[in-house]
């Protein structure tokens, strides 16, 4: 580690070197002075996560990168997919706290508004938010789920058209959902909030930015994830072939 006050681990569970390096910088820019974002990802697995089938070959690569983040000392990190893949895994095998994105960007939609919309990528990964969204205990809170029918790595190439029907998406949220705020349901957006929250003019939260900042919350509050009950650290048991590098 260098000489920072804080280092955060960005993990993007895909493969995308592109979409890790926009989400990089959106964390930078939030994090406050001092403290450091290392980001990764996986050099096998997915390029983009669009279903059941994509997280839980991403989780593997999630749970190695949070191992090297822990003998690194690393002091947070980040889940960096919608999705929120291997997240309680996650917690399991990290000394530091561990936030989802999915689950930073509905805390504090809930904060700002009595309702919010989200707004994602393809429509099969809509039953996916709702799952979420029962298991975190927002779906009180949660007006409408919209999708703008094009793959995650749609944010990546350059053209501006899924950029542009995410503005599309979320003016229609505004008008339509009676919500006071709008969750952007997809890591590769996260550069969009600032300038569709001024547009807008409602809170449009990304959960790369809302996860800096509860992880520094975290540690300035010197609270970490609980070793007592479930997420005590994993059980010791010899692990064979590809997971091998997971033994503790």
């Amino acid at each position: 580690m260098t000489g920072s006050s804080l280092c955060i681990q960005l993990i993007n569970p895909n493969t995308s070197l592109g979409m890790t390096e926009v989400m990089a910088a959106t964390a930078r820019k939030v994090a406050s002075p001092g403290t450091e974002i290392l980001a990764v990802c996986p050099e096998e697995g997915a390029p983009s996560i669009e279903g059941h089938f994509d997280e839980a070959i991403a989780t593997l690569g999630v749970l190695q990168q949070v191992k090297a983040g822990r003998e690194a000392s690393v002091d947070g990190h980040i889940i960096a997919c919608f999705g929120d893949p291997g997240l309680l895994a996650a917690r399991e095998l990290a000394r530091a706290p561990v936030v989802g994105i999915a689950e930073a960007a509905m805390h504090m939609a809930t904060l700002v508004a009595t309702r919010f919309s989200i707004v994602t990528t393809l429509p099969r990964t809509l039953v996916i938010a709702r799952h979420l969204l029962h298991q975190y205990g927002f779906e009180r809170h949660c007006a409408a789920l919209h999708a703008i029918d094009l793959p995650v790595l749609s944010l990546d190439d350059g053209s501006g058209m899924a950029q542009q029907k995410v503005r599309e998406q979320c003016i229609k949220a505004k008008q339509n959902d009676g919500s006071g705020a709008i969750v952007l349901g997809c890591g590769g957006m996260a550069d969009l909030a600032q300038e569709l929250t001024l547009e807008l003019g409602i809170p449009v939260i990304d959960g790369v930015s809302a996860a800096v900042r509860l992880i520094e919350s975290l540690h300035a509050l010197r609270l970490t994830t609980s070793k007592f009950g479930d997420l005590d650290y994993p059980l010791p048991k010899p692990l064979s072939g590809r997971f091998a590098d997971l033994n503790n």
